[in-house]
């Protein structure tokens, strides 16, 4: 069962950090290893809360999965909760949060928990996956400095 969790350092507010981790449908621009993301339906929870269900294309060299997950937006706790749906994992279990910095800036938490349904998929996927992860926060980060400007808050 790997497990990965990370905490970096953001120039800019855990609130525009939120809406660009929110902003699904940009994976494939600029998330390792994601190749493909469509957001199959939307809707608003019992708390207000939106929620995606979301099917995502991950890919390196001739591997191709697609995994289904549902991914709550809650905005006023600035936190994201992904939950596995369907696919070839066992489990995988995703959250973020965003906290402010004192001074300037957030704390962009990442913390993934999954394990593969086939021992040979994860074998074969597991250490892609790990090193993808690792780039995943620093992804973000050169996103949001592309989108909002090198140390804008």
């Amino acid at each position: 069962m790997p497990t990965f969790e990370t905490v970096r350092h953001a120039n800019h507010s855990p609130e525009r950090m939120f809406d660009l981790v929110a902003d699904v449908e940009k994976y494939p621009e600029f998330v390792p290893l994601c190749e493909r993301l469509v957001v199959r339906q939307r809707r608003t929870d019992e708390d207000g809360h939106e929620v995606l269900i979301a099917d995502l294309t991950a890919g390196y060299g001739p591997v191709r999965e697609t995994f289904t997950s549902m991914v709550t937006l809650d905005r006023a706790a600035l936190a994201i909760k992904v939950e596995y749906v369907d696919g070839p994992f066992r489990f995988l279990d995703n959250r973020w949060t965003f906290t402010p910095r004192e001074g300037d800036g957030a704390d962009v938490h990442f913390w993934i928990d999954y394990e593969f349904r086939s021992r040979m998929l994860g074998a074969l996927m597991g250490s892609m996956f790990d090193r993808a992860f690792r780039k995943f926060s620093e992804a973000f980060e050169k996103r949001a400095d592309a989108i909002y400007g090198v140390g804008s808050v």
